[in-house]
């Protein structure tokens, strides 16, 4: 028998996949025990896994306990990139000066098959990727920097959702796979300069800047009065 805590992660899990798939949209409220009945579990452990997507900001919960997916927000957006900015190429370029063997192995093994993402992109699309960054920042070998970045992970998977919904065109994916290729060699080299180099490039044309756009563009036409669903799209 599974034990309260998996029930836990199971529910985080399943919550977490239909919110970044879209079947939860911002501001809809979490049918907690109609969810509950349907994974199979009480739900003493889908308020776990509320608690652990709270911390992650990815919901809400007021003092009803009523469960809600949390809004996007462009500042939200805007301080994901400004701290991924400063800490991706810090990762890479310790990685470069760090790695193990072990570490390497990982590295390529992750980013072998790993193709930049398409427009609607699918959860195990976005963990893929994840994977690859995450192999990154456990070569650099500094605990408080690789929780960091995981935390920051988390919150910004929906930004890069939302900004996916646009096609950003081939060019630019094509982009995106060369710097993960030029990641790996440099970090392969022990070339701390130039994965950091990469890392910033590669931070610099992300999805969170197509995401602050089209955030920035939705806000403007509520303020100005009219509803904006579908904002321009940067190209990055």
């Amino acid at each position: 028998m599974e034990s309260p805590g998996t029930k836990g992660d199971l529910a985080y899990r399943r919550l977490r996949d239909r919110i970044l798939a879209g079947e939860l949209g911002p501001g809809d409220v979490i049918p907690q025990r109609e969810l509950a009945a349907e994974i199979g579990i009480s739900t003493t452990p889908l308020r776990e896994g509320l608690r652990r997507l709270e911390s992650e900001g990815l919901i809400t919960l007021d003092a009803h306990k009523t469960a809600r997916v949390a809004a996007l927000r462009a500042e939200e957006a805007r301080d994901l990139y400004e701290l991924r900015r400063a800490l991706d190429p810090m990762a890479a370029s310790l990685a470069a000066e760090r790695r193990s063997a072990r570490d390497l192995e990982a590295i390529r093994a992750a980013g072998r098959d790993l193709h930049a993402l398409p427009v609607g992109a699918s959860v195990g699309q976005l963990i893929a990727h994840r994977q690859f960054h995450a192999a990154i920042y456990r070569a650099s070998h500094n605990g408080l920097l690789i929780a960091t970045l995981d935390s920051l992970w988390d919150k910004a998977d929906r930004y890069r959702m939302m900004a996916l919904s646009v096609d950003r065109g081939q060019p630019a994916r094509d982009r995106k796979d060369e710097e993960h290729r030029l990641l790996v060699e440099h970090i392969a080299a022990g070339d701390r300069d130039n994965a950091a180099r990469v890392m910033l490039a590669h931070i610099d044309s992300s999805l969170a800047l197509s995401a602050i756009e089209r955030l920035d563009a939705r806000a403007a036409g509520v303020r100005g009065g009219q509803a904006s669903p579908n904002p321009p799209s940067a190209q990055a």
